[in-house]
């Protein structure tokens, strides 16, 4: 129970680091050029996303703590967690192309692989841990949502 505790943790803790780096590359525009842009009607407020992110951030780590827990050795825990980092990184890469760069459009295939790579973790995780599987459906909603209102955002300007 230790161990798995200390890989919850860990998975944690890469994921809030990778939301705090998202936020910090987010604020940079959404007070400037995000507010200038025509956005769709189920646009929700600004201070709705750093609470969702946050939560989704540390179910993600707990997702992932607990495929790692059951041992790197595994042949699909190790594909799980590849296909987790990889999407962590398309994550990552959305916010500095979207918000950093200011491209609404590279943004949105930018989004799509992550839908696509996230699916393909939600699938090995659950070969896995059905739980941990789970625990990322709430993120993949969102990141559906994400990928509707980024396509509106480009498509109004």
């Amino acid at each position: 129970m230790k161990r798995k505790l200390t890989y919850i943790f860990i998975g944690i803790a890469i994921c809030s680091v990778i939301g705090f780096l998202n936020s910090v590359v987010t604020q940079s525009s959404v007070n400037g050029w995000y507010m200038t842009l025509n956005k769709p009607s189920f646009n929700p407020p600004n201070w709705i996303f750093a609470p969702v992110w946050s939560a989704l951030y540390i179910m993600m780590g707990i997702s992932a703590g607990w495929v790692w827990a059951k041992g790197f050795h595994h042949k699909w825990v190790k594909t799980g967690l590849y296909h987790f980092g990889f999407q962590l990184l398309l994550n990552g890469l959305w916010s500095i192309v979207f918000f950093g760069l200011k491209q609404p459009f590279y943004g949105l295939l930018v989004i799509m692989a992550l839908l696509v790579v996230l699916s393909l973790t939600i699938k090995w995780f659950n070969v896995v841990s059905k739980f941990a599987a789970i625990l990322l459906i709430p993120y993949l909603l969102w990141v559906c949502f994400a990928t509707a209102l980024n396509y509106k955002i480009w498509e109004l300007n």
